[in-house]
């Protein structure tokens, strides 16, 4: 019997509040946790490998794993779909790894109300200020001053949402914030839940405890 049963881990963030670096981090920081490989609909690009940046499937497959309940979550985004399959999450906590989702509030719902729902932990990144996410998204010079408004103009959509998750950090020290999630991680690790083995450990201690009379 596994001693304990994996988590479903979800940070969310509006683009630009360190969310990508934490989550880097932590899977830096154990080796039993793993990242959520999402399936598209959307063609491979130059050095994408399938099962590995992507589960990359038609549309009519993605469509039908959707009906059959074989997607966590799923999305339409500018014209393709998106979605986490279900299969590998539930073998990965089964075995007692956590897995860790990098998705937005409507997607984290979507794995809150499925039926692995009572294994996630949810957790929301909020930036310092907004001035601050803004000087964050210019300064990695990925992005247009247009791509740059459209994130910032998104941002508060994203932190309207900040109450329907389990944990709120403000990240306005990145090793403070980093800190905070492994203690976050590791409590909830010990939940009830996630230790199916406690059932017959009591029973076990009844037991002990007829024999003594």
């Amino acid at each position: 019997m596994t001693q304990r049963r994996g988590l479903l881990i979800i940070l969310s963030s509006p683009s630009g509040a360190g969310k990508s670096t934490l989550s880097r981090r932590l899977l830096e920081w154990d080796e039993g946790l793993s990242f959520s490989v999402s399936a598209t609909t959307r063609a491979p690009r130059d050095g994408e490998v399938d099962g590995e940046h992507y589960h990359f499937l038609t549309e009519e497959r993605f469509r039908r794993d959707v009906a059959e309940g074989e997607m966590l979550e799923h999305a339409f985004v500018f014209g393709n779909f998106y979605g986490s399959p279900k299969a590998p999450v539930e073998t990965a906590i089964d075995a007692g790894r956590d897995v860790l989702f990098d998705i937005d509030w409507q997607g984290a719902q979507q794995i809150q109300n499925s039926d692995l729902g009572k294994h996630t932990l949810s957790i929301f990144i909020l930036p310092p200020s907004i001035p601050e996410l803004h000087r964050r998204l210019d300064a990695r010079g990925q992005d247009t001053a247009e791509v740059i408004a459209k994130r910032m103009q998104k941002s508060w959509d994203e932190i309207s949402h900040w109450a329907e998750y389990d944990y709120v950090l403000v990240n306005d020290d990145l090793d403070a914030t980093e800190a905070q999630l492994k203690e976050i991680i590791s409590a909830a690790r010990l939940r009830r839940i996630q230790q199916p083995s406690l059932t017959q450990h009591v029973r076990n201690l009844q037991l002990q405890f007829e024999d003594r009379k």
